[in-house]
């Protein structure tokens, strides 16, 4: 039987893999990206429970962010079709999201008070502490309070 009339449910396999082809093409560790996309969430769910901090909203705004993980992979893989860059784009964009899923799961293990490497532990506390986001240091850039803070010291 070949695949070209190989149907389940009225659904012609052939057109499910065309378009896994042109969203995921030969995606390279995206098995592993999902993999420890479901043991950050079991980490996180883990840890939000240690810390009675377990929050039905909290936890569907982290799927949601899973989820735009894969829009943005998906995103990369159709402009590196595009652009014919042979899997240069998605495959650094899936590392990418591979090292930010162990910083995430070790973050998470070190507040289950599981053992993890001290020097790492001390990286992670460091970047914890730093409350500046992004965002807010763009709105500290367009609102200049950082410049004026700066200027009235010189003036003193």
């Amino acid at each position: 039987m070949s695949l070209s009339i190989l149907s389940i449910g009225g659904t012609n396999l052939e057109q499910l893999e065309i378009v896994h082809m042109y969203l995921f093409g030969g995606v390279k560790f995206l098995h592993l990206l999902l993999l420890l996309m479901f043991i950050d969430i079991i980490t996180g769910i883990f840890k939000a429970a240690k810390n009675h901090n377990l929050w039905s909203r909290k936890s569907l705004f982290g799927y949601a962010r899973k989820l735009l993980v894969l829009l943005m992979i998906i995103v990369a893989n159709i402009m590196d079709q595009i652009l014919n860059l042979e899997g240069a784009l998605v495959f650094s964009t899936v590392l990418f999201y591979i090292v930010n899923e162990g910083l995430s799961i070790i973050e998470n293990m070190a507040e289950l008070d599981v053992l993890v490497p001290a020097n790492l532990a001390e990286k992670l506390k460091v970047i914890n502490s730093d409350k500046s986001t992004i965002s807010t240091e763009i709105k500290e850039e367009l609102i200049g309070t950082e410049v004026n803070n700066e200027l009235k010291k010189d003036v003193k």
